[in-house]
This record gives structure tokens, C-alpha cells and sequence, in this order.
């Protein structure tokens, strides 16, 4: 599901459980993220389905890429999964207005 940035970024905050991810390459990663966000790259194919797998399936996920298509895709990628809490960040991180840190 696609949503805008402001009921994005409250939903991540308001859920305590929520996870926020990043299916940004590793090079993107490294120019800034949101914070608190978790990083598994979909070009990974197969490494990126199992990491996917090992996820709580019961949690929301926020998920954010540059410009929202690949996080577009990955939310219907974990729908398929059984994921029922997929929410992609519209314009992804190059519309983003809210925080961006380094990653850790």
C-alpha cells in the first residue's frame, strides 16, 4: 500500500513494533537513512526472499527505497508472503522531508 510520507512517518512512530525498511542497495544505504530503518537489499534475489522469510509476518513494515518503486515492489513481494502490514513510502527517500542519519 502506497502512503504519503506524513502518515508514513506517524504510523512507523506510533507502532512500537513496527520495523522500518530500507531495500536500498548497501551503497545507498551508506548516503543517509531514515532512522531506525533496517537494510535488505531486493536486488539480493533469493538472499532477499529468505531474509524476508525470517521476518515477523504479525509486525507492520514501512518500507522505503529512493523513489518508491522498489519499495513498491517489495511491499507486493511480502504481501504475496503473507505479510498484511506492508506500507511503501511514496517518493521514496528522494521526496522525503522527515529525518535522514548515518547508518551505524
Amino acid at each position: 500500500m502506497n502512503i504519503a510520507q506524513d502518515q508514513w512517518w506517524e504510523g512507523a512512530q506510533q507502532d512500537t513494533d513496527a520495523v522500518i525498511l530500507d531495500v536500498r542497495t548497501p551503497a545507498e544505504w551508506n548516503e543517509g537513512i531514515i532512522p531506525g530503518a533496517i537494510n535488505i537489499d531486493i536486488y539480493q534475489g533469493d538472499a532477499f526472499m529468505d531474509a524476508l522469510e525470517e521476518l515477523d509476518k504479525s509486525k507492520a513494515y514501512y518500507v522505503y527505497c529512493r523513489s518508491g518503486a522498489r519499495s513498491g515492489n517489495a511491499c507486493n513481494v511480502m504481501s504475496q508472503l503473507g505479510f498484511e502490514k506492508a506500507y511503501n513510502l511514496s517518493g521514496g527517500i528522494m521526496g522525503w522531508n522527515g529525518p535522514v542519519v548515518a547508518p551505524e
